[in-house]
């Protein structure tokens, strides 16, 4: 630069050294500027989802086991038959002002098993009338009794109960009362599902008027949720019947009086639940992922997820950070999702399901691999007898072919390159784009 200077100089031209020092500065200046900018965007970006985060009420479960990171963990999602935080008519029509609906029992329990290194989710669901050993209340509920009562003074009792039960760990707890599915469905402006049929369900107040793509949001999300006194019409222009008289008739009227207006009736309650459930997450899971670059909107879901969601204490901001950038282009149809294989029974004079063996120990070992332990306290069979399940070792590949014709799930060890749990019955609903 001093002899380009000095040439200048001899040859009567301006140095040029003082405008490359300004111009180098410049850029200087930019450069530092664009970083300062970044770090600020990215420092603020996490503060903001900090302060989101830590407003997201949490919960102790002293039951749980801290998941190896990295590693294949097991979420426990519940949904709770709570009705706090409802008002109005949301909380008339789910009974919240009647007093047999106090405390909480737990109408949704699904096992989400996330494998961060394979970028799998698979989800097991357990009815909720499954028949399972107790270890505690026995003076109030007897010995055996349905799973959903574990769920009353909070999910501590239930995780124990499912490790004993089914040998399956729990690394961490998320649950959802009625308020809080609603608001997570008004959060993420609804999802968008194909109904083939107009359904009703009058128990949970589905109403599904016209077939087709729709968006189903608020109060409808959580009656499809919920929906386990399901009816479809085959004919597109049903006679529809008058929901304000149902309040005078009882169950049966109720039935016949929907049967005669030309609607058919789904039999299969809670397993035709768990399939509309399925539906529905998988509808909001691609709802999600659409906005994840529109800070507005991202806002949006931030600010309502705390209303009626809760998780456990030891899951951190970095940890869900870590998954959604892990799992930010994965397709839904990927997903994996099965119902624990059961078939009806009577225990103690109780209409409940019992496991099936072996294929719910096929299915388990399928899902969970070496990680499953032998369980402690097994669940009874249709005689009310306790019922350790077969050894049977993660070798065998094994495919469940879900069906909501009958009232269980059949499985076989057959394999496919499709995924079989994408099949539902033409009366549900599946995810759909407008």
């Amino acid at each position: 630069m001093a002899l380009g200077d000095a040439v200048d100089r001899q040859s009567g031209r301006a140095p040029k050294r003082r405008r490359r020092r300004r111009r180098g500065r410049s850029w200087l200046i930019a450069g530092v500027s664009v970083i300062v900018l970044i770090v600020g965007v990215l420092g603020g970006g996490y503060l903001y989802a900090n302060w989101r985060f830590d407003a997201i009420p949490k919960i102790h479960v002293s039951t749980i086991t801290y998941p190896v990171p990295g590693q294949p963990f097991n979420i426990l999602a519940i949904g709770s038959d709570s009705r706090a935080g409802l008002s109005g008519a949301v909380a008339r029509q789910t009974g919240a002002s009647t007093n047999s609906v106090g405390g909480q029992r737990s109408d949704v329990i699904k096992i989400i098993r996330v494998n961060p290194a394979a970028r799998t989710i698979t989800i097991l669901s357990i009815p909720r009338d499954t028949e399972v050993t107790l270890l505690a209340n026995q003076a109030l509920y007897g010995n055996y009794n349905r799973i959903n009562v574990n769920y009353g003074n909070g999910p501590a009792l239930l995780v124990s109960t499912i490790k004993a039960n089914f040998g399956i760990t729990i690394n961490h707890v998320v649950q959802v009362n009625f308020s809080g599915l609603i608001n997570s469905a008004v959060a993420i402006g609804g999802v968008y599902l194909d109904f083939r049929y107009p359904v009703i369900d009058p128990n949970s107040g589905l109403e599904i008027k016209h077939p087709g793509c729709q968006l189903i949001n608020g109060f409808q999300a959580l009656a499809v949720a919920r929906s386990r006194h399901y009816y479809y019409a085959l004919n597109d222009h049903p006679v529809w019947p008058d929901r304000s008289a149902f309040a005078h008739m009882t169950d049966d009227e109720i039935n016949n009086e929907i049967l005669n207006d030309g609607f058919t009736y789904d039999g299969t309650s809670d397993f035709g639940r768990i399939d509309r459930q399925t539906s529905f997450l998988r509808a909001m899971f691609e709802r999600v992922k659409s906005k994840l670059d529109n800070p507005v909107a991202m806002n949006g879901f931030l600010s309502n997820l705390p209303k009626g969601i809760s998780i456990d204490d030891t899951f951190s901001l970095n940890e869900l950070i870590g998954l959604a950038l892990k799992f930010h282009g994965y397709n839904s149809n990927a997903m994996q999702t099965f119902t624990m294989p059961e078939t009806p029974a009577v225990v103690g004079g109780a209409d409940v399901e019992v496991v099936e063996e072996p294929q719910a120990e096929q299915l388990m070992v399928s899902i969970f691999g070496n990680t499953l332990l032998r369980p402690t306290n097994p669940p009874p069979n249709a005689s009310g007898v306790p019922q350790m399940p077969p050894v049977i070792t993660p070798t065998t590949t094994t495919t469940l072919h879900s069906t909501t014709t009958t009232t269980k799930h059949h499985l076989t060890t057959t394999t496919t390159t499709t995924n079989p749990t994408l099949a539902v019955p033409s009366f549900d609903p599946v995810p759909c784009t407008p």
